[in-house]
């Protein structure tokens, strides 16, 4: 074993080690599946981490615990009478055969798409992935501008991508903030949350008391906005997660 391994294993829990120029150690657990991070101080022992990870076990069991009994999205096939999400809200599909190119129309309580017959499951599913992508796309730019102000920050870019375990993330170095496309299917109220969370890191980088008193300063009500994005159903792994 490395004398500063990055990560350990207790009771079948592998927990991932981040060295930080931080004070205190900070254990965490992250949706969608549970992942564990322990954030530590730079110079703090191996063993210390370790212990310290053990002496909490039986609130890591618990929330990963939490995670695992979180409902899943079914498997789509993308067929008629599926339901899918957007902004939080449940539609039903109706798929409508037609001879142009793959189309997404939006109606008051079904979600249309319009494809040719022979096109396979993987195409439709590619078809969803583009328009929630470009949905989203439409979103962010005056909520960040919004928030902006708000926070007194600046973000220089902004992306959109699949993320397997967050629901964003942000370089300080280039203040670049990338978003998960799923946030596409989840309420606006959530998205804010996660855009806030990320553009507070530009103030402070880790999550430190100071960051969580800026939260509660700018949207006091963040912690609902969280615990109904983590108790909303995750993804199948048919889009990789």
């Amino acid at each position: 074993m490395s004398i500063n391994p990055s990560s350990f294993t207790i009771a079948n829990i592998d927990v991932d080690i981040v060295r930080k120029d931080i004070k205190n150690m900070h254990l965490a657990v992250y949706p969608p599946h549970g992942r564990v991070r322990l954030a530590a101080p730079n110079k703090t022992d191996f063993e210390v981490l370790r212990l310290f990870a053990i002496s909490k076990l039986p609130w890591l069991k618990k929330n990963i615990k939490s995670f695992e009994n979180q409902a899943r999205e079914t498997v789509r096939d993308y067929v008629s009478g599926e339901s899918h999400f957007f902004k939080g809200n449940r539609y039903l599909l109706e798929v409508i055969y037609h001879s142009g190119h793959n189309k997404i129309v939006l109606n008051n309580k079904t979600i249309s798409l319009y494809t040719k017959q022979s096109t396979t499951k993987e195409n439709r599913s590619k078809t969803f992935k583009d328009w929630y992508r470009k949905q989203l796309k439409l979103q962010v730019p005056e909520l960040i501008n919004k928030w902006e102000k708000v926070i007194g920050v600046k973000a220089n870019d902004w992306g959109v991508k699949q993320m397997k375990t967050k629901w964003g993330s942000c370089n300080i170095e280039s203040k670049r903030i990338w978003l998960n496309l799923e946030l596409a299917k989840k309420p606006t109220s959530c998205l804010e949350y996660i855009i806030v969370h990320e553009l507070v890191h530009l103030l402070e980088r880790n999550h430190t008391d100071k960051f969580i008193a800026h939260m509660d300063e700018f949207m006091p009500k963040w912690r609902l906005y969280r615990d109904e994005l983590n108790s909303l159903p995750v993804v199948h792994n048919d889009w990789g997660y």
